[in-house]
């Protein structure tokens, strides 16, 4: 199959079926160790250090990825090359909707021993796998930047975009969940989280969905600066 075009890989997200969604009981995420590649000369890490949440799918999980290649992985290499001293734990469940991020939000956060600095979440790609309404998603988000944002804890938000062939309305209405969200809670947005990579086949593993460990190189170099400037200032 082939695809080169933003709408493409959207649609092929709608034809394969991720992994199943969380249990009623989700495990605690744990954070995962982080392999900086080998070639890598970071600069000296400085001040305190900055927990980072990740909190998605598949596409923060590493899905078909070896270890320290995931996104949360890549982007803890990025931006301590940068000089930022940040921890980034990798809360992504393969499979997850919306309504399964919401169900598991309080959950993941009353696990983690340091309030995190900052979360990212991404969420979606797979409320358009089963066709579930923009609104039951925008609902779900709504409860899970309502979450954090008692909880004080400032937001990254990574954007989808729906396939044309959902329909003009429901693609008007699904994309324009996010930028609304972003604004009603002040938070940080990338409008499309694959955007480096929806146009390049050769960076998207042969399921047309996933990117390769390059692919999330190129993810991370897009989106590093948007994570950077959502840090709230150290103390």
């Amino acid at each position: 199959m082939r695809f080169g075009t933003v709408s493409v890989i959207l649609s092929a997200i709608m034809a394969l079926a991720l992994s199943a969604c969380g249990s009623d009981a989700p495990p605690s995420p744990q954070p995962r160790e982080n392999v900086a590649d080998e070639n890598t000369d970071p600069r000296p890490v400085m001040g305190e250090e900055r927990v980072i949440l990740a909190f998605g799918d598949s596409l923060f999980a590493g899905y078909g990825l070896k270890k320290g290649e995931s996104y949360p992985a890549k982007l803890e290499t990025a931006l301590r090359a940068k000089g930022i001293n940040a921890r980034i734990i990798n809360a992504g469940v393969s499979g997850d909707t919306t309504a399964a991020g919401l169900q598991r939000i309080k959950f993941v956060l009353d696990s983690q021993p340091d309030k995190p600095d900052l979360a990212l979440v991404e969420l979606g790609g797979n409320d358009l796998l089963r066709g579930l309404s923009p609104a039951e998603a925008r609902a779900n988000l709504d409860g899970i930047m309502e979450e954090l944002q008692r909880r004080k804890i400032p937001v990254l938000l990574m954007g989808m975009r729906a396939p044309a062939n959902l329909g003009e309305a429901y693609q008007r209405e699904f994309d324009g969940l996010y930028p609304y969200l972003a604004e009603q809670y002040d938070a940080g947005l990338v409008p499309f989280f694959l955007e480096a990579v929806a146009d390049k086949p050769e960076l998207i593993q042969q399921d047309h969905v996933h990117p390769t460990a390059r692919g999330v190189e190129e993810i991370v170099g897009a989106t590093a600066d948007d994570v950077i400037a959502a840090l709230p200032p150290e103390d």
